[in-house]
């Protein structure tokens, strides 16, 4: 139980060092806006019309997939470290494994997932 106490103790430090700090800067922080600071962009350009067009969602995606296939090779390296330990079940595990990834991978190539245009 006492490991407990030294946790929330820490804690409660922390969020009192937190808002100490947030209410020293509101108080002590300078006050002074200007046309220049209130505009809405730092360029020192104002906007004459609305941004054109939606924004495209294909890197996003690929990002994502490059994300998923990039996680999964972490799973990669206990799996090297015990090796020895596992053997031939280990071998097996990991090339179904593999094969697993390889066939999203297909699967997700021929849809066109990886395509930028």
């Amino acid at each position: 139980m006492s490991e407990y106490f030294f946790i929330s103790l820490f804690a409660v430090v922390a969020l009192v060092v937190i808002g100490a700090l947030l209410a020293l800067s509101t108080i002590l922080g300078p006050r002074n806006p200007s046309p220049q600071k209130l505009i809405p962009y730092e360029c020192g350009m104002i906007p004459q019309e609305e941004a054109k067009g939606r924004y495209p969602v294909r890197f996003a995606t690929i990002a994502m997939l490059f994300i998923i296939f990039d996680v999964e090779v972490v799973f990669m390296y206990p799996w090297a470290v015990a090796l020895d330990q596992l053997k031939l079940f280990g071998l097996v595990e990991m090339v179904l494994f593999i094969a697993i990834l390889g066939v999203a991978y297909v699967y997700i190539w021929g849809r066109g997932g990886l395509e930028w245009d």
